[in-house]
């Protein structure tokens, strides 16, 4: 298991942008499991909605994101690049996040060649699939 400190370790994201919690399972370069609790204290919160908060689904696909990025920067000839999105395919919204929820984030590579990817993630809201899509990303 990873916790905060190693993740920051992998990846450039910090507080309060940082969307991943800890790292259960990793398989450098091809698999990473990770865990968002989501609060009401995300700052996201405060205008998203107040009255109502839900977790943004883009900021559910940027957890997933980091999560592809400790995958694919564990991997030792990727060590210290800076992951950029180049696109988001499949994008399904299917439960909404809100403040207690913990959300299971699983991306796998699917294609990576040179310093460009693909990773299919998935967070799960316990044994429901809340969002799906297809990371598309760049190595600089």
């Amino acid at each position: 298991m990873l916790g905060i400190k190693e993740i920051e370790q992998l990846i450039p994201h910090r507080h309060p942008f940082l969307l991943v919690d800890r790292i259960d399972e990793l398989e450098p370069g091809k698999r990473a499991v990770g865990v968002k609790c989501v609060t009401y204290h995300e700052d996201f919160f405060r205008g998203h909605y107040p009255q109502k908060p839900i977790m943004p689904g883009v900021l559910i696909v940027e957890a997933l994101a980091q999560v592809g990025a400790v995958a694919i920067l564990s991997a030792e000839e990727y060590k210290g690049k800076t992951p950029v999105f180049g696109g988001i395919n499949k994008a399904k919204f299917r439960e909404k996040v809100v403040p207690g929820d913990c959300l299971k984030l699983e991306v796998e590579m699917i294609k990576v060649k040179g310093p460009i990817g693909i990773g299919k993630a998935i967070a799960y809201k316990g044994d429901k699939v809340a969002t799906e899509a297809e990371l598309t990303f760049a190595l600089l």
